[in-house]
C-alpha cells in the first residue's frame, strides 16, 4: 500500500511541476510584453526541463527559472529574430499564393509546404540546442540544423509523441493551457538529448578510428 501511496505522490508531484512550469512560461512572457518575453521564457523553459532530465529534479523552479531568464535574455532574443525572419517569409509566400489570381501558381505549395515542415523539425531541436551549448547564436543554428539531419529516428518518434498529444489536448484544452507548452519542451528536450548523446558517440567513434 505505501508504494502504490509513493508513485500516485510523485505522480502529483511532476503534474505540479509540470504545470507550475507552464505556468511561469506564460507569466514571464507577459513579463516581457510577450515580444521581447517569448523567447526568454521558452529558453528558460528549455533549461528548465534538461536540468530534469540530467537528474536535477528539486532544483528550485521559480529562482532557477529567473536567472535563466535574465542570463539569456539579449541571446534568446537574438535567435527570436531568425526565427520570426523565417516565419514572416513563409507567411508571405502564403499570403503570395492565395491572393494569386495565376492557378499555375498551385504548385508552388509544394516546395513551400516541404520549407515549413523542414522549418518545424529545425525547430525541435533549436531550443534544446540553445540551452545545450553554450555556443554563439550562429552556431546554435548550424548545430541544430545538422542534428535534424543526422537524426531521422529522433525526429519521427518526436512526431509520433506529438500527435496523440494533439489530439488529446484538442479535445481537452484546459489540458493545453495547463501542460501545453512544458509538456512540448519536455518531450523535445528528451529526444534532442538522446540525439546529442547519439551524435556525440559516434563522432568519438569516427575520431578513434582515424590512423
Amino acid at each position: 500500500m505505501n508504494t502504490v501511496s509513493n508513485y500516485i505522490y510523485t505522480a502529483l508531484e511532476w503534474i505540479t511541476r509540470f504545470a507550475y512550469l507552464n505556468l511561469l512560461w506564460v507569466v514571464f512572457t507577459l513579463l516581457g510584453g510577450v515580444l521581447f518575453g517569448f523567447y526568454p521564457a521558452t529558453t528558460s523553459m528549455f533549461a528548465i526541463c534538461r536540468e530534469w532530465l540530467k537528474g536535477n529534479a528539486d532544483l528550485p523552479l521559480f529562482n532557477s527559472f529567473w536567472e535563466f531568464y535574465k542570463k539569456e535574455f539579449l541571446k534568446s532574443n537574438l535567435l527570436g529574430v531568425f526565427i520570426n525572419v523565417l516565419l514572416l517569409l513563409i507567411a508571405l509566400d502564403i499570403f503570395y499564393i492565395q491572393t494569386s489570381p495565376n492557378e499555375q501558381l498551385d504548385w508552388t505549395y509544394v516546395p513551400l509546404f516541404a520549407f515549413i515542415l523542414l522549418f518545424t523539425f529545425f525547430l525541435f531541436y533549436l531550443f534544446p540546442s540553445f540551452v545545450h551549448f553554450d555556443v554563439k547564436v550562429p552556431q546554435v543554428i548550424k548545430n541544430a540544423f545538422l542534428l535534424m539531419l543526422v537524426n531521422p529516428v529522433a525526429t519521427a518518434v518526436i512526431v509520433l509523441c506529438f500527435v496523440p498529444l494533439f489530439f488529446i489536448m484538442r479535445l481537452f484544452p484546459a489540458l493545453a493551457f495547463l501542460f501545453g507548452g512544458s509538456l512540448y519542451a519536455f518531450l523535445t528536450m528528451w529526444m534532442a538529448m538522446y540525439a546529442f548523446g547519439k551524435t556525440h558517440k559516434k563522432a568519438s567513434h569516427q575520431r578513434g578510428s582515424l590512423p
